[in-house]
């Protein structure tokens, strides 16, 4: 097929066109190209690691409903498998918290202070300042005051009444009663007189005496 003499000036136009931008082009397509198979196979494969995770949370929660030698120990295979394989989900957080609780209620106090010290290594920011709370207390108990305190120096915004209150607790059991009356008094001032937590906070300043 011949071409007029027009449109053998716009082929070769083309032609010249394509030579200069053609390969760079095609890198381009190429590199969005799997970006979006890579995306698409990130989340298939978050997807799925959601659906396994949920199902060992459930386990977690079921073993939990029949408190015995037998569910403590299918709660703790349970844990450990979320931890290894799933520990960046938020099934593993929640479920760590749960199975502390559980723990804790069978009196295993080691087994719930494991998972509430993996809580507060994890990077499960929003659950870390419940788990550090709940860790200093196991610690206030076992009168490891510097370790517990510790845990509560760097308290978030939404949680500093908590830990302050918390830090009043620890100072008390020290005998440092001047700095247990400092702690609970800024807590009163966080949370104000008609906050659920005001009468215990109240009550343990009068338990001072001053």
């Amino acid at each position: 097929m011949a071409y007029d003499l027009e449109e053998q000036e716009q082929i070769a136009q083309m032609r010249a066109w394509w030579n200069k931008y053609g390969v760079p082009i095609m890198s381009i397509l190429g590199v969005v190209l799997v970006a979006v198979l890579a995306w698409q196979g990130w989340s298939a494969y978050q997807t799925n690691q959601a659906k396994q995770a949920r199902g060992y949370f459930d386990a977690v929660e079921l073993a939990s409903q029949q408190p015995s030698a037998e569910s403590a120990a299918r709660v703790m295979a349970a844990m450990q498998t979320l931890r290894k394989d799933f520990g960046t989900t938020d099934y593993a957080s929640r479920a760590a918290l749960y199975a502390a609780s559980v723990f804790e209620d069978q009196q295993n106090m080691s087994a719930a202070q494991e998972q509430l010290e993996w809580l507060v290594k994890s990077h499960h920011a929003a659950i870390v300042p419940i788990a550090q709370l709940r860790l200093a207390g196991f610690l206030l108990d076992q009168k490891k005051y510097d370790q517990a305190l510790a845990l509560l120096a760097s308290p978030p915004k939404p949680f500093e009444a908590l830990f302050l209150d918390r830090r009043g607790d620890i100072y008390a059991a020290q005998g440092n009663v001047e700095q247990a009356e400092q702690a609970w008094t800024k807590t009163q001032a966080l949370i104000g007189p008609g906050n659920p937590l005001a009468p215990v906070v109240k009550l343990k300043l009068d338990s001072l005496g001053r």
